[in-house]
């Protein structure tokens, strides 16, 4: 019961900041409304992993996932773009599921996030990385991973989903409340060489390390039961 009403809560707040912002406020604040949908759209996975009974092997499997992910961005701090994080996440999802990769993403993103600055668009990466994570884990429960399949699927999520809504940080910030067609099409465009070499980043890891990784994971799954 107590778990029920701290999910209720945290679903009303960011309802009522929309409905404030949508109904009684005399300008809308895009960044309170954009926020809480991504909120919004997170808590379902956080509140479905927290009601079920998890063990403590899982949690410290799934938690040194996120820190492998942290330390792969971190690693790369100096070289633009080119990070490993999204392919640390889609192992992850690989290995332990939809569910698990969404918050493999999700919390690694946030907490990386404390080394390359939190902002605006720290929420947007969160779902971001959190969808890419949640796309692979649906990907890969029907296909194989292998070199190839893993640097396709791993260039698409990195190149087109995450970088389609982290940009949207970008046009939130560069326009605010005046947005039009034409600034989106120019944050997009300006952001297509970034979103590439992401990609083609997170495909190389991928296709070089992917399947030993995913290897030595399952393996811990195998070992202490966690892939039921």
């Amino acid at each position: 019961m107590k778990n029920v009403l701290v999910i209720l809560s945290l679903i009303l707040v960011p309802v009522l900041a929309v409905a404030w912002q949508l109904f009684l406020s005399d300008s809308v604040n895009y960044y309170v409304v954009s926020v809480a949908i991504l909120l919004l759209s997170m808590l379902p996975f956080f509140a479905s992993f927290e009601i079920k009974s998890v063990s403590s092997r899982e949690l410290t499997l799934v938690s040194t996932m996120i820190a492998l992910a942290v330390i792969s961005r971190a690693a790369f701090y100096f070289i633009p773009q080119v990070k490993p994080i999204a392919a640390v996440v889609i192992v992850a999802s690989v290995c332990l599921g939809a569910q698990r990769g969404y918050i493999v993403g999700v919390f690694s993103a946030f907490i990386s996030n404390f080394i390359f600055g939190q902002g605006i668009h720290t929420p947007f990466q969160m779902a971001a990385l959190g969808l890419v994570g949640f796309i692979a884990g649906v990907v890969f429960s029907k296909l194989r991973a292998n070199r190839l399949s893993l640097a396709i699927t791993g260039f698409l999520l990195a190149a087109v989903i995450y970088g389609l809504i982290v940009d949207m940080s970008t046009i939130l910030v560069a326009y605010g409340t005046h947005i039009t067609l034409a600034g989106v099409i120019a944050v997009y465009t300006a952001g297509v060489p970034f979103s590439f070499v992401f990609g083609v980043s997170t495909a190389a890891f991928l296709f070089f390390f992917g399947e030993p990784f995913i290897k030595k994971v399952q393996r811990v799954c195998t070992k202490y039961g966690l892939l039921n």
